[in-house]
């Protein structure tokens, strides 16, 4: 179990977080970015996993500057109430406290990875090509990373999508794919968006259980 800490980032905003530590030594730093729905019980379950697994892991409240504390399940009122505060948010801002979280992990002088969701997986991407220290950054179905594909990233990035993710088209991973033919892009069928998250209708054994292994290799590898 993890616990709640403030960071300050580059403006001065107090953001909180959720920080769980390794039983034993650190190999590394995860920063996890939530989804629209907070740092839920999902976040922070995840959090735990990837400290099971040996990292010093922040998962920074970005929406802490819409509102504090925000935190919701997966019904269809959450998530218009999640897009809702998502979109009074900008990527600026959302960009600072994940620098926040890096700096945070890195003081102890160990590499620092960033693994995201939904739009913490265009949050990972952005990380990889915007903030330094970032040692390695694995999106999962970020919906923005298209959007931004023609920006250079300056560490080893991992993309998971789902095949019938109704939210993000084929020719959205084709063109990460053209763009950025050297970074390792896995497609999963018969996984859709939100594959990932085990409290979701949409949850796919499977697919999960395969990206995590893999994004557990590649942290082992860039990260330690």
């Amino acid at each position: 179990m993890g616990q709640t800490i403030n960071l300050t980032a580059e403006d001065g905003f107090q953001v909180s977080a959720y920080h769980a530590k390794p039983q034993a030594a650190a190999r590394g730093g995860i920063v996890v970015i939530q989804e629209i729905f907070g740092v839920n019980h999902h976040i922070r379950n995840v959090a735990d996993k990837f400290a099971a697994e040996g990292y010093e892991v922040i998962a920074p409240a970005i929406f802490d500057r819409v509102e504090r504390n925000f935190e919701t399940g997966y019904a269809p009122a959450d998530i218009e109430r999640g897009r809702a505060t998502r979109g009074k948010l900008t990527i600026d801002q959302a960009v600072m406290d994940i620098r926040a979280s890096v700096k945070e992990l890195g003081k102890s002088g160990q590499k620092v990875g960033v693994v995201g969701y939904c739009f913490g997986g265009t949050m990972a991407w952005l990380a990889a090509t915007r903030i330094d220290g970032v040692a390695a950054a694995v999106s999962y179905y970020g919906g923005g990373v298209a959007d931004a594909a023609e920006e250079k990233p300056k560490a080893p990035v991992m993309f998971h999508f789902g095949e019938t993710d109704a939210s993000i088209p084929k020719e959205h991973w084709e063109k990460v794919k053209t763009l950025h033919p050297n970074l390792p892009l896995f497609v999963y069928q018969d996984a859709g968006h939100g594959f990932h998250c085990d409290e979701r209708g949409s949850y796919h054994e499977a697919s999960a259980r395969e990206a995590w292994g893999r994004t557990i290799e590649f942290f082992k590898k860039h990260v330690g």
